[in-house]
Parts: structure tokens; C-alpha cells; sequence
């Protein structure tokens, strides 16, 4: 085998090992593009599980603060029934004068 053959083989050797190499990286790629769309599905699943979570919680938050509201509103209620008493009273105590 002269020179030019090992040369010849070398090369043919190395383009083999080349394009070996190039294949399990396409496949390492295709791989990785699966997992990352699986990723991309999983972040967009979570989000719209967040957007709900928020909207549920914006939604108990709304309902609390109309508990809260009705049951001041009542105190509210009682505390102005009692000043109009007390308004009255005194207009009854003028009058009387």
C-alpha cells in the first residue's frame, strides 16, 4: 500500500466516522426538539392552570369583600338607626322648650 492509499483510507475512514458522528447527532437533535415541545406544552398548560387559579382567586377575593361589605353594612344600618334616635330625641327635647 503506498502513500496516497493510507492517505485514501484515512480520509475514507474519517468521512465515515464523520457522517456515524453527524447521525447520532440528528438523532440527539430530534430528541431534544421532542422533549423540548413537551416542555412548551407542560409551560402552557401551567399557565392557563395559573390564568384559572388567578381568575378563582380573584373571584373568592370579589366575594369576600361582599361578605365583608353586607356585614358592615348592617353594623352601618344599626349605628344610623341609633344616631336618628339620638337626633330625634333631641329634636323631641327642643321642642318641648
Amino acid at each position: 500500500m503506498t502513500a496516497e492509499d493510507k492517505k485514501v483510507a484515512l480520509f475514507t475512514t474519517r468521512v465515515r466516522q464523520l457522517l456515524l458522528q453527524y447521525e447520532q447527532l440528528k438523532k440527539q437533535n430530534a430528541a431534544l426538539q421532542e422533549e423540548l415541545a413537551k416542555r412548551e406544552q407542560a409551560i402552557e398548560d401551567l399557565e392557563a392552570k395559573l390564568s384559572s387559579v388567578q381568575s378563582n382567586y380573584n373571584s373568592l377575593m370579589t366575594a369576600k369583600m361582599l361578605e365583608i361589605s353586607e356585614g358592615d353594612m348592617e353594623s352601618a344600618k344599626a349605628l344610623l338607626s341609633h344616631l336618628i334616635r339620638s337626633v330625634n330625641k333631641c329634636i323631641t327635647l327642643l321642642s318641648e322648650k
